[in-house]
């Protein structure tokens, strides 16, 4: 006999909804934004407390809920807590949450330093870091919305003579920057200097990068990538016009929310002052696999390097792996110079052949064969994209005629 009247399927039930329980916390809901989490909690809280109720067998599963009321507020409120899923994109070199990197680099304010204040804006939260600096959810006071705003220590990289210098640079790139009013580019709001941190204030974004996309698992279908790559390419061609150019496109610079088809590029004018930030003190900046080969022999980067790099985003998020991919850095920068990108159909099959020919030309080592106009590359990407919808004809409902006095088909003579 049982002394606690819970019969033994009973309690195998409850130890399973205790995994499941704590798989749950542990890997799904960090990867859930908090509105979808907190409604999925509560839904699975309020699920098990009525099973409970309703069947006196059920009990045990009290444990559970139990576990993972307290485990989602531990989550919410505790040293786990999850960051918010929206944001503005990490800085250039940035640790993603997914992808834990150093909490603290030379040269950056510790987390514990976050200023009251930048500007006009009240700081909220830190919800990035990295290589250059902290990026906080502000608020703007004045007309009442939210802001991200990137923060450069450039006191603690630059002194004297260079110091002067690289404060001019920041806020002509941000002026320049700020001039870009493009419907899918980051909006740039403001500039300033708050004592050591430089900060610029710009357009709080609601989504994700494209980075979680370039994994195989993950990857989007062909009808809903061509389209957001696309308006990456117009976006460029548009910045191209103004004569302002990226020099660090990749998937994490790409923030995009499926719900509300939205694309935005980030980030342009920070990796200019990223180059000058590695000159000053030997790191590099970046990400050397989305370089393209003038970039790589220190020559200057165009519209056609940005349109190279773009070739290299699309061909990550097709196959899931980079055209090259060097064991040391030596070894990539030559590949990179050297050696032609595999084509896209030996790592996956079902891409259009008129697809591979746009990612070959764009990753072509000679820039005066690449693409050199954004939206050229956009127009043959919609144009693969309107193939896609064009169904083939199906063979079964083709009506075939032949002719009794054709000598190559059977007659009745």
């Amino acid at each position: 006999m049982n002394p606690t009247g819970v019969s033994l399927p009973a309690l195998l039930g409850a130890l399973a909804a205790c995994l499941g329980v704590a798989a749950y916390l542990a890997w799904g809901l960090p990867r859930l934004s908090r509105p979808v989490g907190r409604l999925l909690s509560a839904a699975l809280v309020a699920a098990g407390l009525l099973a409970s109720l309703a069947w006196p067998a059920a009990h045990a599963l009290l444990l559970p809920v139990v576990g993972l009321l307290f485990g989602h507020l531990g989550r919410e409120l505790g040293p786990w807590a999850t960051r918010p899923a929206v944001r503005a994109g990490d800085p250039v070199g940035a640790s993603h949450p997914s992808r834990p990197g150093p909490t603290t680099l030379p040269g950056q304010p510790s987390r514990t330093q976050a200023p009251a204040t930048l500007g006009r804006y009240r700081v909220d939260s830190e919800i990035g870091r990295g290589s250059m600096g902290a990026v906080y959810l502000g608020h703007d006071p004045q007309i009442g919305r939210r802001v991200a705003i990137k923060t450069m220590a450039l006191s603690r990289e630059f002194h004297g003579d260079q110091l002067v210098e690289a404060r001019a640079r920041f806020f002509r790139e941000a002026e320049t920057a700020g001039r870009l009013q493009h419907p899918d580019i980051v909006t740039i709001f403001d500039a300033g200097e708050s004592g050591e941190l430089a900060w610029i204030a710009m357009e709080y974004i609601q989504g994700h990068d494209l980075q979680r996309y370039t994994v195989l698992r993950r990857l989007l279908p062909l009808a809903q990538l061509l389209p957001i790559v696309a308006r990456v390419a117009d976006a460029l061609a548009y910045a191209h016009r103004q004569g302002i150019v990226h020099r660090d496109i990749k998937p994490a610079n790409v923030m995009i929310d499926p719900d509300t088809d939205l694309v935005k590029v980030m980030d342009f004018g920070v990796a200019r002052m990223a180059d000058a930030t590695s000159t000053r003190t030997g790191l590099v900046i970046g990400t050397p696999s989305f370089m393209s080969p003038e970039q790589m022999a220190g020559r200057p980067a165009d519209r056609r390097s940005d349109l190279y790099s773009l070739g290299v985003m699309l061909f990550q998020l097709l196959t899931g792996r980079l055209p090259h991919e060097g064991d040391t850095m030596a070894r990539l920068m030559h590949q990179i110079a050297h050696e032609a990108a595999p084509d896209v159909r030996t790592l996956r099959p079902d891409v259009p052949e008129a697809l591979a020919d746009i990612v070959a030309l764009a990753l072509e080592k000679r820039i005066e064969v690449r693409y050199a106009d954004g939206q050229q590359l956009a127009a043959d990407l919609r144009a693969v994209h309107a193939s896609l919808a064009v169904e083939p004809p199906d063979p079964f409902e083709r009506t075939v005629t032949f002719s009794r006095d054709e000598p190559r088909h059977n007659s009745a003579t």
